[in-house]
């Protein structure tokens, strides 16, 4: 939630001051002098700044919850305590005056190895007592195996730093917390402030260390290129038969009634089951090999190239179908003029979305006995917490997917420049 809020924030002040700024230098902002702007895709074009600052914020907030060295500290988010401190428990014994003992913890950063200090162990039945826990972790404190007096005896702890407590009750503490276990024994809790632990989310500059240290080294036999050219491979092959395919059968459900009433209701009953439900299927009817990955793609860019494809052919206005056979153009003739360039920015959307849906398709399929791939990868280092991998390949994936879209959008612009504009 406390993420959210400041990424809401971050963005509300960036629309403000860029907006501002703009207006102050005298920038004129022409698109809101149309009249229309809803539905015309020209009057909307992406803001750099603001591009620019999304990204940006996005790694400062990254950095902020991991405490990245590469931001300074008073920019980071509150961090877990690390260091030594201390709570007070009192002890009681039925016929006895309550005593009081104090706890010394140590908190140390995780993976190293640090023992619990020497403790002074003071009068009175509770004696002083000593441990050391990780960060992000906690830790039982056996108070009564050097008390004079223990749980045989009847001795139990009735407050900590002088705050009542039952069990199965917290006591916050200076540095942390106390719960009082069912059995009676406190169990530490040191604050974790804001940051994330390393396990769930490591810094940056860890991420782009195990980055270059894999594109040196590779992972699993295989350099980095080559897990990031195998995945490549597999989508761009699934989408192109995908493509190949589904276009075709869309333009002859979106021009033949018969097409239409034979296809749709498969589509429409194949469209919305996820490709990783195709999986088992895929593995009993084409194997474990690179066939059945590949296959898996193509039926998960199918559909959607289909679909797409009848949108197209189906939006196309027959003002211009009719103006075309007033000039005598043959059938032919109105689909290579009319038909096909009027569904162009149909396809072009579908094509990108059937793309997107291959690449996370394809963590799935390289699942199925792979041993290449930024997916493998992915999952191989999921299995051992390897959690820089993990958003490392995720990244790149994520990066090669936006670079295909750039393109794909760069190869629309070229090919299919009247897009939007009637």
């Amino acid at each position: 939630m406390i993420p959210l809020i400041i990424y809401v924030l971050i963005f509300i002040a960036a629309f403000f001051i860029v907006t501002k700024v703009a207006q102050g230098r005298g920038v004129k902002d022409y698109t809101s002098l149309k009249t229309v702007t809803f539905g015309d895709e020209s009057a909307v074009r992406p803001n750099r700044a603001a591009g620019i600052i999304s990204i940006l914020t996005i790694f400062l907030m990254w950095g902020m919850f991991t405490g990245s060295s590469l931001l300074p500290g008073f920019l980071h988010a509150p961090a877990p305590f690390l260091g030594t401190t201390s709570f007070t428990y009192t002890a009681q014994v039925e016929g006895q005056t309550p005593d009081d003992a104090t706890v010394t913890v140590v908190v140390y950063p995780r993976g190293d190895a640090v023992d619990a200090p020497e403790v002074e162990p003071g009068d009175g039945f509770a004696k002083n007592d000593s441990v050391a826990i990780a960060q992000w972790r906690t830790g039982l404190v056996a108070v009564d195996k050097n008390d004079e007096l223990t749980k045989k005896d009847g001795a139990r702890v009735i407050a900590i730093d002088g705050k009542k407590i039952a069990p199965g009750e917290t006591v916050k503490t200076e540095n942390g917390a106390v719960t009082l276990s069912d059995k009676g024994t406190p169990n530490f809790e040191p604050s974790k402030g804001w940051q994330m632990q390393p396990l769930y989310l490591p810094s940056p500059e860890e991420v782009w260390t195990r980055t270059v240290q894999i594109a040196s080294e590779g992972f699993r036999n295989f350099t980095l290129l080559e897990h990031l050219g195998f995945s490549l491979f597999r989508v761009i092959f699934g989408f192109l038969f995908g493509a190949i395919v589904g276009i075709p059968l869309g333009y002859a459900m979106g021009l033949s009634n018969w097409f239409r009433g034979w296809f749709d209701p498969i589509v429409e009953f194949m469209r919305p089951v996820p490709p990783l439900a195709l999986i088992p299927l895929v593995i009993i009817w084409f194997g474990i090999g690179e066939g059945g990955k590949i296959i898996l793609l193509f039926l998960a860019a199918l559909w959607i190239m289909a679909i797409a494809a009848r949108s197209g052919v189906s939006g196309v206005k027959i003002s211009k179908v009719h103006a075309a056979y007033s000039l005598g153009a043959s059938k032919w003739q109105i689909m290579r003029y009319v038909i096909i360039p009027n569904s162009l920015p149909e396809i072009f959307t579908g094509a990108r979305v059937a793309m997107g849906v291959c690449w996370g398709t394809v963590v799935a399929a390289e699942l199925v006995a792979a041993e290449q791939g930024a997916g493998m990868m992915i999952m191989t280092a999921s299995k051992f917490q390897n959690t820089d991998i993990v958003i490392m390949g995720i990244i790149l994936i994520g990066v090669i997917g936006f670079g295909i879209d750039m393109m794909m959008r760069a190869a629309e612009k070229f090919l299919v420049p009247w897009k939007g504009k009637g």
